[in-house]
């Protein structure tokens, strides 16, 4: 499928919309001022060890610590990959969690993940890498295994396995393998660290190989010296900026054009694609058209389209959207399309048209985490099936890892879209004031009574002279029009004076009462 980059520079801030068949599909966003984190190499401090949770709080300088869980560590992510010949044999047990050392003497048999409080300790140094931007109230998710990403090649420092990416056809992939393995080899026989082949590196020559990893062993020498140097808390390495990660992690065999509104900027990727992917660079283009950029498949309206809970499909149906801390919902519903033939047929074709809509929207919206789809209810199990296919057809497209359950016992279908950075929604929007988030204000009349009683519960335990209730103005209002009554029942039985104050910048929900 055909595909076009539009990049929309500004000083302070970077946009940037995959689009395909005349369709936006994704939205990036990068802000001077809030760049993200993810990929960047700190060398951090453990400020604290939580055996309980088998993590640990690393300080890298942010405001807020960042995580550190156990599987992170090195040892055990070596562990984890280690082969079978990798793994040395067992030696034979003489009873349950015991083995011979050789001299009668018993000790316990290894745990092949050692608890965090064994492997680090408070205030010691650390190289880590960031996983996960710090997004709500979380902190940052760090890793001990170092990777740092080339054109061709992601380099693994710390580990000496030789990957390939599982886009690439089965039948090359040894190949390729054999083929990096022979190009990293060092002369003198000692590791030197492993490495994983991007899906561009398939047609890729020896001699782009070579240039690859000369120059991830390159940068990976400098960020060892910089942590010799540098204090704890320092960054050692920063990730390629937004448009430079486009040309390197964005662009495919399928990318006709990778157009920019800037001519500054233009020529810094054109330096940038010289040097590092030059067949990238052929696909650049400066745009010097009259309209904005974004303005050419009405990008600016698909980006405020993605921010409202409801989606419209064309058949007439709709999703519902809603994103919580725990996870997102989307509901499907037939709204306006009644169909032709009969109801089975009429839920699943909206359900098909559904799952396409849903796998584009995860992505334009960018949501991860657990995401739970309630398609309207099917009877047909092989109406379920053809959705769940098609859904899953949908997904393989997301360049973001998926995974995808069947249908539950109540009808509701169950996935993961790894999360990495925050979502479109938490980049441009935050919390409403007047309703903190729940979507809902309480009425004017509700917070009038609120005050009353309030007024009440104050009278008893003090005697002050007045009582004067600032609140926003459609409370005040209330109160000097139909709760008028029930104030100045209030003010007698209490036996003192209520005067009222508008306040402008208070919320519905928002009142003070002062004792005068």
């Amino acid at each position: 499928m055909s595909q076009d980059i539009l990049i929309n520079w500004a000083p302070q801030e970077t946009r940037v919309a995959v689009v395909e068949q005349g369709a936006v599909q994704e939205v990036h966003l990068e802000r001077t001022l809030e760049r993200g984190l993810v990929g960047n190499i700190y060398l951090g401090k453990v400020s604290r060890v939580l055996p309980g949770m088998q993590s640990a709080f690393i300080d890298i300088g942010l405001d807020r610590a960042a995580f550190l869980h156990v599987a992170d560590l090195m040892p055990n992510i070596a562990a984890k990959h280690a082969t079978p010949r990798d793994k040395a044999p067992a030696p034979p047990a003489d009873r349950a969690g015991e083995v011979a050392n050789g001299h009668n003497n018993r000790v316990l048999a290894p745990d092949p993940v050692q608890p965090i409080e064994r492997q680090i300790f408070e205030g010691q140094a650390l190289m880590v890498q960031v996983l996960k931007d710090p997004i709500g109230t979380k902190g940052a998710r760090l890793t001990a295994q170092i990777s740092i990403a080339g054109r061709l090649l992601v380099f693994l420092p710390q580990d000496n396995h030789i990957g390939v990416s599982q886009k690439i056809p089965p039948a090359q992939r040894e190949a390729l393998r054999q083929r990096v393995m022979g190009l990293a080899a060092p002369k003198d026989g000692s590791a030197t660290g492993g490495f994983i082949l991007r899906t561009n590196a398939e047609d890729a020559s020896d001699e782009e190989l070579s240039e690859d990893i000369a120059y991830l062993r390159k940068t990976w020498q400098r960020i060892k010296e910089a942590g010799s140097r540098q204090p704890p808390g320092s960054l050692l390495h920063e990730d390629l900026n937004l448009m430079q990660r486009v040309l390197r992690d964005l662009v495919s065999a399928q990318t006709q054009s990778i157009r920019i509104d800037s001519k500054e900027q233009f020529g810094l990727l054109q330096t940038f694609a010289a040097e590092f992917m030059p067949d990238t660079g052929k696909k650049l283009q400066h745009y010097t058209g009259e309209r904005p950029i974004f303005d050419l498949f009405n990008i600016d309206e698909d980006i405020v389209r993605a921010l409202s809970r409801r989606v419209d499909l064309k058949s007439g149906g709709y999703l519902v959207i809603d994103q919580t801390e725990a996870l997102t919902t989307v509901d499907v519903n037939t709204g306006g399309f009644v169909g032709a033939r009969n109801f089975d047929d009429t839920v699943f074709r909206t359900n098909l048209e559904a799952a396409q809509a849903i796998a584009r929207q995860l992505r334009l919206r960018n949501l991860g985490g657990i995401v739970i789809v309630d398609f309207i209810d099917m009877v047909r199990e092989d109406h379920r099936d053809a959705v769940l296919t098609e859904f899953r057809k949908q997904l393989a497209r997301d360049r973001v890892k998926t995974m995808t359950g069947g249908f539950s016992q109540l009808g509701l279908l169950e996935m993961t879209r790894k999360r990495t950075r925050e979502s479109l929604a938490h980049m441009l929007s935050e919390v409403c004031p007047a309703c903190s988030g729940k979507g809902v204000v309480k009425t004017a009349r509700s917070v009038c009574y609120d005050i009353l009683r309030e007024i009440l519960r104050e009278a008893r335990a003090f005697n002050p002279r007045e009582f004067r209730v600032v609140a926003s103005a459609q409370v005040v209002e209330l109160f000097l029009d139909e709760e008028s009554q029930h104030l100045a029942g209030l003010s007698d039985f209490i036996g003192k004076p209520i005067s009222l104050q508008s306040e402008g910048s208070m919320t519905q929900e928002q009142y003070d009462i002062v004792l005068l």
